[in-house]
């Protein structure tokens, strides 16, 4: 079985997504500057919210999800993978965690090695094989093992700090006016369109970013447990009974899809336009490739 190795061109990825988010967000808060919006207050504050998001990250992840950790006395067996996996990754082994859940999905959450989770749905453990779900618990240690799922979850974060200033503004930014002219006032109206632009510029980097990242964490999966095509056919069944499942359901989780390891997406949900996974056909066919290299 070949050794695992950490994706160089992921790691590029990351520092050039984290780089051209802080550039954004540079702007974003001159911008805010000039106008007299009280940045230092505002900086002050999504600092403390950005603290608590990370060291709380996977809590509120499990939470969000209505998830339990679990120990290995409840679930020996699939402990038993997650322990053989951890090593043949080089890793401390992560915590865990069942979700009572309809919707079929796996995600990873944490912000590092040390201090992570893998979550599996009951739906996604009574329908695979274990040589399936052994294959879904290495690609969510890829992610780990990778520290994608920490560059995602802070950036994840910011970009909805420009959502929410632009969704709020007119019924409280008002109040944040500063010592500026009356003649300034109409620059206020130009707030809410240039938060518009720093979210829409930081969705689009982080869902290019998210959908390299799957690849990545599938090919860390085919090398760890040696046969791609168990993964390959885990994310065929996946998607196929994702179509069976109630959209209430995948509307109740669709939040977490930049974590799953198949997107749930219900008819109406914007992720159909701009996914954060790429198509599984395509990852399919990657995955078949590394099976022909292997062979």
């Amino acid at each position: 079985m070949a050794r695992w190795r950490r994706d160089r061109g992921l790691q590029v990825r990351m520092i050039v997504t984290v780089l051209l988010l802080a550039l954004v967000y540079a702007a974003f808060i001159a911008v805010l500057t000039y106008l007299g919006a009280g940045p230092l207050l505002l900086l002050g504050l999504v600092a403390l919210l950005l603290v608590v998001q990370y060291f709380l990250s996977d809590r509120l992840a499990l939470s969000a999800m209505g998830a339990r950790t679990v120990t290995e006395v409840e679930e020996p067996r699939l402990y038993e993978t997650l322990t053989r996996l951890s090593a043949l990754a080089n890793m401390p082994r992560p915590q865990l965690a069942l979700v009572d859940s309809r919707v079929p999905n796996a995600f990873a959450t944490g912000r590092s090695p040390r201090h992570s989770v893998v979550g599996l749905t009951s739906s996604l453990v009574r329908m695979l094989t274990p040589e399936e779900l052994e294959a879904v618990i290495a690609h969510e240690l890829s992610h780990i093992k990778n520290r994608d799922v920490m560059v995602i979850t802070i950036a994840s974060f910011l970009s909805t700090v420009a959502f929410l200033i632009f969704r709020n503004w007119f019924f409280f930014g008002g109040g944040m006016q500063g010592g500026r002219g009356d003649g300034d006032r109409s620059l206020w109206f130009v707030l809410p369109l240039v938060a518009a632009v720093v979210w829409a510029a930081s969705y689009l980097l982080i869902r290019a970013l998210s959908r390299y990242r799957e690849f990545s964490a599938d090919s860390g999966s085919a090398v760890m447990t040696g046969r791609p095509s168990h993964l390959a056919s885990a994310l065929a069944k996946i998607s196929g009974l994702m179509e069976r499942v109630p959209t209430k359901d995948l509307r109740e989780v669709e939040g977490m899809n930049a974590f799953f390891i198949v997107p749930a997406i219900s008819g109406s949900s914007i992720f159909e336009l701009f996914s954060s996974h790429p198509p599984v056909e395509k990852r399919i066919a990657a995955l078949e490739r590394i099976e022909r290299e292997l062979a």
